[in-house]
């Protein structure tokens, strides 16, 4: 893990559980993988994301940054 990942680390705390639940899926699939999967895990995750900042749940700093990091 860099140093600004370690930094950030803060821009995960209090997620919205599907977010969290979301994001978890995804990596492991990833770890699994699961190839046949992982395209519909990246969509998932993605579309939280979107739904978390919409809903105002999370700011665009957060929003960005696990873009940046899972995306």
């Amino acid at each position: 893990m860099t140093d600004e990942m370690k930094d950030k680390e803060y821009l995960e705390i209090n997620l919205p559980p599907y977010l969290r639940e979301d994001i978890d899926n995804l990596q492991e699939g990833r770890r699994l993988n699961l190839r046949y999967r992982l395209d519909g895990l990246y969509n998932e995750v993605q579309s939280s994301i979107n739904v978390a900042f919409y809903k105002g749940s999370i700011d665009k700093e957060q929003a960005d940054w696990l873009r940046k990091k899972y995306l």
